[in-house]
């Protein structure tokens, strides 16, 4: 059923000049293929590729609860402008996700980054974390998220049940990964078609409120910088809750290798996508504050909800709806594109084999995807997912900020590598520096749960010693990861 896509050897860099010592010819090498080759197909378009960025990007947050900005600075305008600002940054963060995908034509994202610039060690500390916390931690919650809205309608007098929404949340999970094993190119039609219904529940609260502008219903912008003083440590932490809010930008570099003419449409798809996202969370914030006090925002469940009880009547039982087709999208997205992180780390020797093996029929990575399928309902079904998520939030923008700095270091290690798409020296320089703040800030603010977070993360070390560099491993320690 399965063929292997590529000999697994640990990366010394060498494909950084097209080489390929010791594998396959990749997709972008300029190397004929041997005939017979299995390999992912280059079917993400441009389209598909925004639909990617969108549609993982914007999940429930925008819609249920868009307050820890407006707690952490106090007054309506500076919560617009953080938005704003926040939007700016992560587009910084994107453009130097965009350098990299057009000069390292490889598929793994942060991993593959962080494998040439840094060496195995960190990339595969950043995979382990990925792998058995990370992802089925995040994609457990925003399940949740899926499974609570898509019972909303139905439970309108009452509370859910808790049980009811675990398992269409499991049965939602399931679905996703049957879809991402099945096809590359339906799941990234259904993505398409999940993004446009974000965009329009995104609009069906921007036009209400661009029309409450047009009545003069500004009341709440009076004043719009006063109100509690932002304090010294409030305002990091409102831009720590709208990087996280745009977190997301960065996946489609972790199907490089499948998009249609990458030193085009990566750097396209970006750009798009960030503007589109950015312009649609300051509008529809701005929607909120047409209709709904601060006061009342930061009492509010769900805002988008009342936000549409209060001047769509009956209409506001289609959000609920949208909700959960946005955290479908979000779940979809996250797990077509960090199924490639596990595909290329197998590939370079770091997981097991077997999660570098591509589906003979089907071109789908479907060991590297179904893998997360019982670590997210481990999650699902046991632990505080959200405490998890806590310890280990100071991670991700701890290897973001690491990849955006190995940028800055490969114009000085590899100056004369062909870059299709560069920027600016200042913006990597700014936006490093903005991630490894922020990694700062959440060990001094809250230094018990950033540090069992960061404990977590160096569990990595000693398994990467004794899962990759111990040669003389048990016969049936080596059978067992499939060596």
């Amino acid at each position: 059923m399965f063929r292997k896509a590529a000999v697994t050897t640990v990366s010394n860099g060498s494909y950084l000049q097209g080489q390929a010592n010791g594998r396959l010819p990749s997709m972008d090498s300029g190397q004929p293929a041997r005939e017979g080759k299995v390999v992912l197909k280059k079917k993400v378009t441009l389209l598909r590729g925004i639909s990617i960025i969108i549609g993982t990007i914007i999940g429930a947050g925008i819609f249920i609860s868009p307050k820890g900005i407006l707690k952490n600075t106090g007054s309506v305008g500076m919560s617009l402008t953080v938005w704003t600002a926040c939007g700016i940054l992560s587009l910084f963060g994107a453009l130097c996700y965009a350098e990299l995908g057009t000069c390292i034509k490889k598929s793994g994202g942060h991993y593959t980054y962080i494998l040439e610039a840094f060496g195995p060690l960190p990339a595969f500390v950043r995979v382990w974390v990925e792998l058995l916390i990370i992802r089925p931690a995040a994609t457990a919650v925003i399940s949740l998220a899926f499974g609570r809205y898509i019972l909303e309608p139905f439970f309108m007098q009452c509370e859910i049940p808790e049980l009811a929404v675990k398992l269409i949340t499991a049965v939602g999970i399931t679905l996703v990964m049957v879809l991402n094993s099945t096809s590359v190119s339906w799941s990234a039609r259904i993505q398409i078609f999940l993004t446009f219904c974000k965009l329009v529940a995104i609009l069906i609260i921007i036009v209400p409120g661009v029309i409450q502008l047009i009545k003069g219903e500004t009341q709440h912008f009076k004043n719009a910088f006063a109100g509690n003083d932002a304090s010294v440590m409030g305002l990091p932490l409102a831009f720590y809750s709208g990087m996280y809010a745009y977190s997301g930008w960065f996946y489609l570099n972790f199907v490089t290798e499948e998009v249609e003419n990458p030193e085009k449409n990566i750097p396209l798809a970006i750009c798009i996508s960030m503007i589109i996202v950015t312009v649609g969370y300051v509008l529809t914030n701005v929607a909120y504050f047409t209709t709904i006090s601060a006061g009342e925002l930061l009492l509010s469940k769900a805002v988008a909800v009342t936000f549409a009880e209060r001047l769509m009547g009956n209409f506001s039982l289609a959000v609920p709806v949208f909700v959960a087709l946005s955290c479908f999208g979000s779940m979809n997205g996250g797990i077509f594109a960090v199924s490639r992180m596990f595909f290329v780390a197998s590939r370079e020797g770091h997981l097991p084999e077997i999660l570098s093996m591509i589906h003979v029929r089907k071109h789908t990575p479907l060991p590297a995807v179904i893998v997360l399928h019982p670590l997210t309902m481990i999650m699902l079904f046991s632990g505080d997912l959200y405490s998890l998520l806590n310890f280990l939030s100071f991670a991700r923008w701890l290897f973001i900020g690491l990849v955006v700095a190995g940028l800055i270091y490969l114009r000085y290690k590899h100056p004369d590598m062909p870059r299709p798409f560069k920027v600016p020296l200042f913006i990597p320089a700014l936006f490093s520096f903005t991630c490894l703040f922020m990694v700062a800030l959440s060990l001094y603010s809250d230094p018990v749960n950033t540090g069992i977070g960061f404990a977590i993360t160096l569990t990595g070390v000693p398994a990467y010693y004794l899962f990759i560099v111990w040669d003389k491993k048990p016969k049936w320690f080596r059978k067992l990861l499939g060596k």
